[in-house]
């Protein structure tokens, strides 16, 4: 049965998506019902496959049973398997909530969600680069529908940008994977990363510039200085459920930067080894400096939490800069920032339907001081997303700052600074900012400081909401409460990435499918 687990987490949105397409008059209640179901057994398929890859296996299918590196092959190792939980985890609430009505904005919604999870999986688990590609366009084309789902003119412009930068980004794809098969004569990345050690001289500098425009790409999907000016507009102006699932989105392309940089430019590529040295420590510092002044300078929370995705993107990949315990600790951190971006876009949502004036915008409003439910939902939020003690995020930058050169503490701590700083104002703000009102004439009732004439009552919480929010503060709950099991197996990630012999031996041995 293990055999078989690689393509399995492939299948499952895919199949469910078709499903949901060809039973499109189905009530939406069972179509809510068939796509929690199906990332229920998402999750299985990927704690299933979790389990048999954690002691070191690293499962190999052969779709069409053509061999390496003549066939595409889906490859499994712990990298992919702790992604794919994290994504599964993730889409589990973003798809609660979205029943709450957000489904109901436009047509096919669980369509693209599940299509996106299967373009998801496949980058995830793809061994041929132009497997990627393709993986990359179906992201493209779920992610820009759920984007502009429920329309409007805000929607429109931010999805604009998004799709013709990412556009641009699949053409530099397609010449980057062609300069490396014009150089190295393959696209699986086992054997890329067997030929590159062994590059003809005549050859190397199209490898280079192949693997260099593979880096573009690569940044611009992990929203990467200066290839990050078409996230803050799509993130803050979609759906919260659409906004939540994207924050793994950001993390594909980090992991595709990883692999890249392990697997493909490793320290056995010869002429081709550390091929992203010089670039990559310098850009996440700045990525890193450059999200948290955006998210100082935001004017609304949704806003906010996207500059912070971006500045959760640039420590990801400072840990990655460093040596293995550098990247153990930023594949803890990996989840961490996943689930507490997530959160804080689902709490936008809710601040906006109890501000019906302001919104999310940090404009005083209604007082919302008295709701303790929200104000302790919006604390624990900005503890996780600024990493204090004593959740997972605390722990996760304590071992990036154990793994990194002292020179990177200033950076990483004042970019923590700056965060709690934001997190804080935009606390003040929404909680505890107030408009006031005029007494009332005499006579009249009085009126509540948080409430004015003709305002509506506050909208009460579904059950879907509530859900949806509780489950991601469980997650990272989990996260901080399993950190000793979940550091200790990113340290085996870790230690996996480091002899990729094992990964190319795997592919090209002669596994059995």
């Amino acid at each position: 049965m293990n055999a078989h687990l690689p393509i399995l987490p492939v299948l499952a949105p895919f199949v469910a998506a078709v499903l949901l397409l060809a039973m499109r008059d189905l009530p939406m209640a069972a179509r809510r019902w068939i796509a929690v179901i199906s990332v229920l057994a998402q999750i299985a398929i990927t704690v299933a496959l979790l389990m048999a890859v954690a002691g070191g296996e690293i499962l190999v299918y052969r779709l069409g049973d053509w061999p390496a590196p003549w066939g595409i092959v889906l490859v499994a190792d712990r990298l992919a398997a702790w992604l794919m939980l994290t994504t599964t985890l993730l889409a589990l609430f973003a798809v609660i909530h979205a029943g709450d009505g957000t489904d109901r904005q436009g047509r096919h919604f669980h369509v693209l969600f599940q299509m996106q999870l299967f373009g998801i999986a496949m980058a995830f688990l793809t061994g041929d680069l132009f497997n990627l590609f393709v993986a990359f366009e179906i992201l493209l084309i779920a992610s820009y529908g759920l984007l502009l789902h429920g329309g409007g003119p805000a929607r429109v412009r931010g999805g604009l940008h998004y799709v013709i930068l990412n556009l641009i980004g699949s053409t530099l794809f397609l010449f980057a994977a062609g300069l490396i098969y014009a150089s190295l004569g393959t696209l699986n990345m086992a054997d890329i990363a067997r030929q590159a050690a062994t590059v003809a001289p005549e050859n190397l500098g199209l490898a280079r510039a192949g693997g260099l425009l593979l880096f573009a790409v690569f940044a611009l999907k992990a929203a990467l200085l200066p290839l990050f000016l078409w996230l803050p507009g799509a993130y803050a102006n979609t759906t919260a459920s659409v906004a939540a699932l994207f924050a793994i989105m950001t993390k594909v392309g980090a992991y595709a930067l990883l692999r890249a940089d392990t697997l493909l430019f490793g320290p056995d590529s010869g002429a081709l080894a550390d091929l992203y040295e010089a670039w990559r420590l310098p850009l996440a510092l700045a990525t890193l400096a450059t999200g948290m002044i955006g998210a100082l300078a935001a004017p609304n929370l949704s806003r906010m939490a996207a500059w912070l995705v971006i500045a959760s993107v640039g420590l990801l990949l400072t840990a990655f800069s460093a040596d293995t315990a550098g990247i153990a600790a930023g594949l803890y951190y990996l989840p961490h920032s996943t689930f507490a971006a997530a959160l804080l876009f689902l709490l936008a949502e809710a601040f906006k339907r109890r501000r019906p004036a302001s919104a999310d915008f940090f404009a005083p409003e209604r007082d919302l001081s008295r709701h303790a439910l929200w104000g302790g939902l919006f604390f624990f939020a900005a503890v996780a997303a600024a990493g204090l003690p004593p959740l997972s995020g605390f722990l996760a930058k304590l071992m990036i700052l154990r793994a990194a050169q002292w020179e990177v503490w200033v950076a990483i701590l004042l970019a923590a600074l700056f965060g709690t700083i934001a997190l804080a104002r935009a606390g003040s703000a929404l909680f505890f900012s107030t408009r006031t009102v005029e007494p009332p004439p005499p006579g009249a009732p009085a009126l509540l400081v948080d409430q004015r004439p003709g305002e509506a009552a506050d909208p009460p919480s579904g059950p879907r909401e509530l859900a949806a929010i509780f489950g991601l503060v469980g997650l990272i709950l989990a996260l901080t409460l399993a950190a000793g099991p979940a550091a200790r197996f990113a340290d085996t990630i870790a230690l996996q990435l480091s002899t990729p012999e094992l990964y190319i031996h795997a592919v090209l041995g002669g596994s059995e499918k």
